[in-house]
């Protein structure tokens, strides 16, 4: 009986790192989305992980769904790596609100001095509460302050009865990137 305790405790040891490896390669081939969704199936099974926890946090920022951040920004609070990942977090999608909020609503962003990250909704929210908002505009476009070949297209867009805010990267004149957030 003992020995198959044991081996049981083996064998689910091991299927938990087997799970954490599978989405570390999906993370490192770039198959974010993938990561983001395996992750949340997942989650359940390895919410006192917080290796686990940072890994579908990250995979999910990288994936665009910035508001799967929440819950794992509550739980990464036993070590000091974990506490930095979850107020990297929580800037991230606090300026993502902010910024929808500013756009939808015409919420003033002026007056806030946030902490700041390279990821690009930091970038573009960091300059948008920059711009003098007398006047509303269809969209804001704005230069990479680090890269002037970079630049960035920030919108709204009407899906039926919701709407998303987008952001295109561009390099040059080429679009890079699509991030669409609600």
């Amino acid at each position: 009986m003992r020995t198959l305790l044991l081996i049981a405790l083996i064998f689910s040891s091991v299927s938990f790192a087997d799970v954490k490896t599978s989405l570390y390669h999906l993370y490192q081939n770039k198959q974010f989305d993938q990561a983001c969704k395996e992750g949340l199936n997942l989650f359940q099974a390895n919410r006192n992980d917080e290796e686990f926890i940072s890994l579908y946090a990250f995979s999910c920022l990288e994936a665009d769904n910035i508001d799967r951040l929440a819950i794992p920004i509550s739980m990464l609070k036993n070590s000091e790596e974990a506490r930095s990942n979850a107020a990297y977090f929580s800037v991230i999608l606090m300026q993502k609100k902010l910024l929808f909020h500013s756009l939808v609503d015409g919420y003033k962003l002026s007056e806030f001095k946030l902490p700041t990250t390279e990821h690009v909704v930091s970038v573009v929210f960091d300059q948008y509460s920059k711009v003098s908002h007398e006047r509303k505009r269809n969209h804001y476009i704005f230069i990479d302050p680090k890269n002037e070949k970079i630049s960035y297209k920030l919108y709204l867009r009407n899906n039926n009865q919701t709407q998303s805010m987008v952001i295109e990267e561009y390099y040059d004149t080429i679009m890079t990137h699509r991030h669409t957030y609600w």
